[in-house]
């Protein structure tokens, strides 16, 4: 008993000593997270519009819409996103089906400041961010995608509800 009440007051000092601080398991994999190296997915030569242009022409062929991911190699979020979507199965089998995915890229380098005006100036909502463009092209959507996210990362329902929401079948559904 007196082994309990000596150990009490030791674990409450060691609380408040580690108060504010994160655990070491907590740091390792925030350090992991922040050094992780992701592919690179942005093609900072494409001219934008001639990428939108195809896009909608494959698109109309396969009976998708297109689905642009705006951002850029220099994007932590859009690299991170990029592969998010690749590496879930399910996520990856529904854009599969349901869209044409492309990455519009913008920098220093390649503002491609045509095709983002042609995609309604989605910049304005931070990076990456994604654009529905329907069959004729017009843009259906623009998703901020950090109403996507969840924590460090992005949350699989929310993008997966998001890509559910606008497919075809969705948005003629009779509810």
């Amino acid at each position: 008993m007196m082994a309990v009440a000596l150990a009490l007051p030791m674990t409450a000092q060691n609380k408040v000593a580690n108060k504010g601080k994160k655990s070491a398991t907590a740091k390792t994999e925030a350090k992991a997270e922040k050094e992780k190296v992701y592919d690179k997915v942005y093609d900072e030569s494409l001219d934008g519009m001639q990428q939108i242009d195809q896009a909608i022409s494959l698109a109309n062929e396969s009976n998708r819409k297109v689905i642009c991911q705006v951002g850029g190699n220099w994007c932590p979020w859009c690299l991170r996103f990029a592969n998010f979507i690749t590496e879930d199965k399910d996520i990856a089998e529904l854009i599969e089906k349901n869209y044409v995915y492309i990455h519009v890229n913008t920098s220093k380098e390649n503002k491609n400041a045509e095709a983002l005006m042609r995609l309604g100036n989605p910049g304005r909502f931070g990076y990456p961010v994604l654009v529905i463009l329907g069959h004729d092209g017009s843009v259906m959507h623009i998703q901020n995608s950090a109403y996507l996210e969840e924590g460090k990362g992005y949350d699989r329902k929310k993008v997966l509800d998001f890509f559910r929401n606008w497919t075809d079948e969705a948005i003629t559904e009779l509810r």
